[in-house]
Parts: C-alpha cells; structure tokens; sequence
C-alpha cells in the first residue's frame, strides 16, 4: 500500500470514529458500570456493620488506615458479573491466609483499535480494578461488560454478621464510586420510609406513656438521669413481626442480658440503614432479608412487665433517631 493511501484509510477511519464520537460521545458509552451482582441492580454499597464500613475512605485498622475499595452488597453464591470489558488477570490473593474468601481477579480495559485495520484510535478512558472475595470462572482471556465473571464466596463463615459484598479496588486506588452508581438514579419521589414494622399496627405507631415510661426517643430513663435512645413500635404479643427495609441479619442481640421471655432481638444492616429490633424472636439471626419479609415473632412482654404497652425497641446501631423513618401517615 503506498503513503498516499495509507494516509487515506487513516483519514478514512478518523472520520468515521469521530462520527460515532459524534453521535455517542465518551460521556454516554456507559458512563457507569454495569451491575457487578445479581440481585444489586444498582450496585448499592455496603453501610456499616460491626466490622466497619463500606465506603471509599471509611477508617481500617483502628484508625490508622483507610478504605482504598469500595463495599458492593453481594449475598453468598451469588453470580457476579463483569462492570466493563477488558483483560483479565489472577488470582488476587487479598488476605494471603487461604481462608474461604480469599480469592479475585483483576480486569482491565482494554483500549479502543480498529480490528479491520489494526490502526489505533483515540482512546476512551480505561479501566484498572479489582474484585476480591469473588471465585472467577477463570483468571485470563477476555470478558465483556455484564458477562458472567464467578461467583460470590461465602463471607459469613469468615466474618459471621457482616454484609456480605464484593471489595472492588481501583489498580490505582482511586474512588470508584462515581462509577458503580446507576444510570438512572433513584426516582426523588421514591419512599426511603420503613416498612410496617408489626402486624396490626400498619403505620407503625409509637408506644405513648405508660406506668413503665414513655416510647418516644429521647424520653427520660433511670430516673431521670438518662434518655430513651430508641423508638418503640407497639406490637402486640405474640404478633408477626416484618423487616422494616432489605438488608443483611446479624444476631442474636440482647438487651436485657439475663434471659427472661422478652431478651432476645436480632439486627439489619442494609439500605443505608443499620437497625436494632429488640424483645423480638427472629426466624433466623443470619443470612439477607426483604423490606416487608417475616422477620420473626413478638415476645410475651406482659410477662415480663405486666400491664406495659407491649412493643418492638427499635435502635439505629448510630443511637440517632429512626422516628422519621418509621412514621408512615394515616392510613398507609
């Protein structure tokens, strides 16, 4: 092929790359990435728990360190997926101790070439992460976006109660969540409220005063000297106790530490929330729940305080208020 024509074809694909760039510009070439876990649609992150938090920056290692990864909720076995095309390389060994979760891959993207012509184009800005905690289906070759990676491995036998999730770590350690948050945010009318937390008390009322004290948050306790750091939820004995949001148990918790009828309670991190339910009796201490699923049952609080207005105590794992959460209006 001689110069003139070399010249020609290269002008030839420019023109066309710049028609495509025309016509979909770099911003909207999925300016975020897909969904990396089945059953997170919009790659939602990890909040807090008792091993910390999930977020880009969230304090490590007693304060001296920082979060160089972002959290996203993952249920054990659950199928991951790839968040953008390119080359993959491992395995990532994160704890190099061989434990069950000990295991990822890096993947790459790779850079914009016309394969007719094996010319490079300009390119659009690439990719370098990992993904740990996952078991890949395979460590090398290529992968495209929204291509089925591997799977999520079973976190709870190597930190009982945490959310479980994937830990995706840009190679540079920069913030990647501007890129796991979705394409289409959440609508601004979407209601973040909480669920009916009790059957038969549908707009989830708090417990007024009694000869036992008051629900509200922030009313006095012993004594005087103290303050109520909790909201409690009437619910009758024995009544069908639901989750107030999604998320991710943890238990058993108890509040009373001496075991009479009412000492047991379970918690739910998830959603942006991380909540207490107490004097409740859960289905189950562990595992991932739906906003709305049976969580458990109410425990016989007459028995306990004979003549209380039995309820659920609900505590933010933060000690701040869960009222406006929980409030759900007339007839809703």
């Amino acid at each position: 092929m001689s110069a003139l024509s070399l010249v020609a074809l290269v002008s030839l694909v420019s023109t066309v790359f710049s028609r495509q760039l025309d016509a979909h510009p770099p911003q909207q070439q999925h300016r975020h990435w897909a969904p990396i876990c089945s059953g997170n649609p919009t790659n939602q992150i990890r909040g807090c728990d008792r091993y910390g938090c999930g977020a880009f920056g969230a304090d490590r290692h007693s304060g001296k360190g920082k979060h160089v990864g972002v959290d996203v909720i993952c249920r054990d076995g659950a199928t991951v997926y790839a968040p953008f095309s390119g080359q993959l390389s491992g395995p990532i060994r994160f704890f190099h101790n061989g434990n069950a979760i000990d295991d990822g891959v890096q993947i790459r993207g790779s850079g914009n070439r016309c394969f007719l012509t094996s010319l490079p184009l300009p390119s659009l800005p690439g990719y370098c992460v990992k993904l740990v905690c996952i078991h890949p289906i395979r460590y090398h070759g290529q992968i495209r976006r929204g291509q089925q990676l591997g799977r999520m491995l079973p976190m709870q036998e190597v930190f009982p109660g945490i959310i479980s999730h994937i830990h995706v770590e840009n190679c540079d350690h920069s913030d990647p969540t501007h890129l796991l948050t979705p394409d289409v945010p959440p609508l601004p009318q979407q209601d973040r409220r909480w669920a009916t937390v009790c059957a038969g008390n549908p707009t989830n009322e708090i417990r007024g005063c009694d000869k036992y004290g008051c629900g509200y948050y922030g009313a006095p306790r012993r004594n005087g000297k103290g303050k109520h750091r909790a909201v409690d939820v009437i619910c009758a004995d024995g009544a069908t106790v639901y989750a107030p949001f999604s998320g991710q148990l943890s238990g058993p918790v108890k509040f009373f530490h001496n075991g009479n009828a009412i000492d047991d309670g379970v918690q739910i991190s998830g959603s942006g929330f991380c909540v207490k339910l107490l004097c409740i009796h859960p289905i189950r201490y562990n595992g991932a729940i739906s906003k709305g699923q049976v969580l458990g049952k109410m425990l016989p609080m007459q028995r306990v305080f004979p003549g209380i207005t039995s309820h659920i105590h609900i505590e933010n794992c933060d000690h701040s208020d869960p009222t406006s959460n929980l409030e759900r209006g007339k007839g809703q």
